[in-house]
């Protein structure tokens, strides 16, 4: 047996979770926020309308979209959208050392 759990920052209705950091993640590899949609197996317009409204929820923009030209376009994460994600990770490692503190101390091996 082991624990299982969901983690997620709210603001009035989920504003942060799993999926978007997934998806950030994939923005930050590829540069491109199509690509990334394409990689979760989701159309690019519920990718960027999921990013519009997590903006929305959370008061700042977390990515910088680029209009294409010659070299086409392409997206970034802005310095707030790189400093929630670093606090994310930061956050849901904290979390999962204490959750799994207490899973142990319930349910000991």
């Amino acid at each position: 047996m082991r624990i299982a759990y969901k983690i997620w920052l709210d603001n009035d209705g989920k504003a942060f979770g799993e999926g978007p950091y997934r998806l950030l993640k994939g923005v930050e590899r590829t540069g491109s926020l199509r690509q990334a949609a394409m990689e979760q197996g989701m159309s690019y317009r519920k990718a960027w309308c999921t990013l519009r409204d997590i903006e929305e929820k959370l008061g700042f923009h977390i990515l910088e979209k680029k209009v294409g030209g010659p070299s086409g376009g392409g997206s970034v994460l802005t310095s707030s959208g790189k400093s929630l994600m670093i606090r994310y990770e930061q956050f849901r490692a904290e979390a999962n050392e204490v959750l799994e503190q207490v899973y142990r101390k319930h349910f000991p091996a």
